[in-house]
This record gives C-alpha cells, sequence and structure tokens, in this order.
C-alpha cells in the first residue's frame, strides 16, 4: 500500500484515480507521495520514505526542487492543465484592457441614488470611457508554450494580427500554433509592432524585469499589456512611470504589486488564472497520474527537478531506476555491476538534465537486491530503487 500526504484539498476527480493500491490523507507518516497545491515545502522535514511530489499545478516555487533532486525525490508539475482557464482570462483582459470596462463599472456605482436621471447621467457621461475595438489590432505573444499557444491561436480567431515568440519553441508545440501566427525572431519585433503585449513565460534570471524602462521605450505609444505569468517579469516603476506618461494605455495582471492598487488603468485581478473547477480537475489528474506512473514503473513526466524519462516494461524483467550524479563512466559503473552479479540487462535508458542524470534498466537474471545495494554504495548515485 503506498501512501500520499496531501498537504491541500485535491479535487476529488484526480484522488479517485489512485485505486485500492494507494492511501491518501492530509495526515500520513512516512509518505512516498506528497500531492500539493500553494502549501510551502520550504521549512519542511522530508521523510526519507519520500519518493515524489506532485504540485497540482504550473509553478513550483512553494517546493524546495534543488533540495528534493539532492536527496533523490523527483519533483513533477502540471503543465499545460490549467492552459485554457488562463487562455479565457487573458481573453477577458484583451477586452477589459481597451474598452475601460472596469473604470466604466466603477464610475457607473457612483450613479446610485439618483433615480430616473441615471439613463441621462449614462448617456452623458459614457464617452469618458471609449476604447478601440480588438479586431485588426496586432497582438505580440511572448513565450509560445501550452497557454501562449492558446492565446495565439484565439486571438487570431478574434481577428487580430498575431506575433509570437519563443527561441525555445518546441516541435510539438509548433504543430498546435496556427499558421497565420507571425514567428517573431526577437522580442524588439514584438515592442516595436504590436498594439498589445501578453506575457508567457517563467520568471527566472533571466526574464526578471524584462519589461522595465528600455524595453518599455522601445514599444508602441499607447501600448497594453498583459502579465498572467508571474509578478516579477515587470518592474512596477517603470511600468507606473509608463502608465503616467501615456506610453502604456493600460497594464491587466495576475499578480499586483501594492504600489499599482488604485493605479488609474491598472486592472488588478487575484491570480484567478487557474482558478476554475475545471482547471483544478484538470490540475489533480495529471498530477496523480504522473506520481502514479513513476511510483509504480519509475517513468518521470514533467518533472522540473530531474531529467524526463518513459520506457516501456520489458515483460519478464525486474525494473532498476537511478537517480545519480551527471558524470562521466557513471553508466559503465552501472554495467559492470551488474554483469559481475550475473544480471542481464535487457533494455536501458539513461537521461540528464544539468548536474542530475536518471537512469533505468529493465534487467533479468539472479537475484538483483545484492546488485542494488551495491549501486547505492557507488560515489555518483543518489537513489537507487527496484520495482518488481
Amino acid at each position: 500500500m503506498y501512501k500520499i500526504l496531501c498537504l491541500n484539498k485535491i479535487s476529488p476527480t484526480g484522488t479517485k484515480r489512485f485505486g485500492e493500491s494507494y492511501t491518501f490523507s492530509p495526515e500520513m507518516k512516512d509518505p512516498e507521495g506528497i500531492l500539493v497545491r500553494s502549501a510551502s515545502m520550504h521549512d519542511m522535514d522530508l521523510p526519507e520514505s519520500l519518493l515524489a511530489i506532485a504540485r497540482a499545478g504550473a509553478g513550483t516555487n512553494n517546493i524546495p526542487s534543488e533540495d528534493c533532486a539532492k536527496k533523490g525525490v523527483a519533483v513533477f508539475n502540471t503543465p499545460g492543465a490549467n492552459a485554457n482557464a488562463v487562455k479565457e482570462l487573458v481573453l477577458c483582459a484583451l477586452l477589459l484592457s481597451s474598452r475601460k470596462i472596469p473604470a466604466a463599472m466603477d464610475w457607473v456605482k457612483t450613479l446610485k441614488g439618483q433615480g430616473a436621471e441615471v439613463s441621462k447621467l449614462v448617456e452623458k457621461g459614457k464617452g469618458q470611457f471609449a476604447g478601440p475595438e480588438i479586431q485588426g489590432k496586432s497582438l505580440g505573444v511572448v513565450g509560445l508554450g501550452a497557454i501562449g499557444i492558446l492565446v495565439a491561436n484565439a486571438a487570431h480567431s478574434l481577428g487580430m494580427e498575431v506575433y509570437g515568440y519563443d527561441p525555445y519553441l518546441s516541435v510539438d508545440a509548433a504543430w498546435r500554433l496556427s499558421r497565420s501566427v507571425h514567428r517573431s525572431m526577437s522580442l524588439d519585433e514584438i515592442y516595436q509592432s504590436c498594439d498589445y503585449i501578453t506575457l508567457h513565460l517563467p520568471a527566472t534570471k533571466d526574464t526578471k524585469g524584462m519589461i522595465n524602462a528600455e524595453t518599455l521605450g522601445k514599444m508602441k505609444e499607447g501600448v497594453r499589456l498583459m502579465n498572467f505569468a508571474r509578478g516579477e517579469l515587470v518592474d512596477t516603476a517603470a511600468l507606473l512611470s509608463a502608465l503616467e506618461s501615456g506610453k502604456c494605455a493600460a497594464y491587466a495582471t495576475d499578480f499586483p504589486a501594492d504600489e499599482m492598487l488604485g493605479i488609474e488603468n491598472v486592472i488588478p485581478l487575484p491570480h484567478l488564472g487557474a482558478s476554475t473547477p475545471e482547471s483544478e480537475d484538470n490540475c489533480a489528474q495529471m498530477a496523480v497520474d504522473q506520481i502514479k506512473e513513476y511510483i509504480e514503473n519509475g517513468n518521470i513526466i514533467n518533472s522540473v527537478n530531474l531529467p524526463n524519462l518513459s520506457m516501456a516494461r520489458e515483460p519478464g524483467t525486474r525494473r532498476i531506476c537511478v537517480i545519480h550524479k551527471n558524470v562521466p563512466g557513471a553508466i559503465a559503473d552501472f554495467t559492470s555491476v551488474c554483469g559481475k552479479a550475473g544480471i542481464n540487462i535487457e533494455n536501458m535508458q539513461s537521461k540528464s538534465r544539468g548536474d542530475y542524470a536518471y537512469t533505468v534498466l529493465d534487467v533479468t537474471g539472479a537475484d538483483i537486491a545484492p546488485a542494488a545495494r551495491e549501486l547505492a554504495t557507488l560515489e555518483a548515485n543518489i537513489r537507487v530503487r527496484v520495482i518488481d
């Protein structure tokens, strides 16, 4: 019986996929797996029994992923599970930022108590909230992952001229992107060409503060920005200056900073991107499937700290899974240990990611327990696991 600790409430559509071989609870001693959404794990003592952590969502800032890798614990996220929910909110933000809808709604509320005069006052005051249509305007999509692609395709269907930028565009993503979306070869092209810009990329040392005084200066006058990725992508002071000068006509974000609240033409939302029942169900199902696949078969899908590796099980074999340092000679050491123990390697795959590597061997032959114990003593190896 595998034990799963649930640090947050997880959608039942996900947890019911565990089946009879699993037990899950908000309180669990020595779990093999952890399911989490928003709970912070940075100060949590990880038990020796722990094999995997699955985050029911895309961001993993609440998980000490690097420390987990050092201990041989795989960390998973669920990219794409909430993509449609975020896409719909971005499309909503395009319209909100264009037509000045939030400001108009706030103004109408001030007319409360005017009785029969309300209709006349509405007609008299509506001109201050005039804004452009999005049809025929240009949209720059920075980051063409699961969300960015859906936004780009949908915006094109709404009549926008769409430009996409992603230097790491995968082959699979390229197949899903509409042929009508223009592939931009530089961010400068996006900045200089687009009436609207939406961000869909992670916050890294290279992307933090990418929207700053310099990049804002390259943009079209009256550009409208959408940030439903991460707040750190935007330099707040530079943005507020651009809003004040009119360089930026509107900023819609799911990650508002204190300085933005109450500022004209800022549309702040309380991180609603994935706040739909459909998204929560999708994330839960994907998280559960990934943690099960790793625990039962050793396959790594959508890990954020270890290399992804999936290998079909060879009939009649036992599987040895090794998380190890990415150093020369490691594979040779594994095969040498197996050879000396009289174990035949029927199939093997190895993948690396930065400082870490993951090797899976399907084997037959002698008792593999002694060989597994010897593999665990090798200096490069972090964790060795046998799956029957």
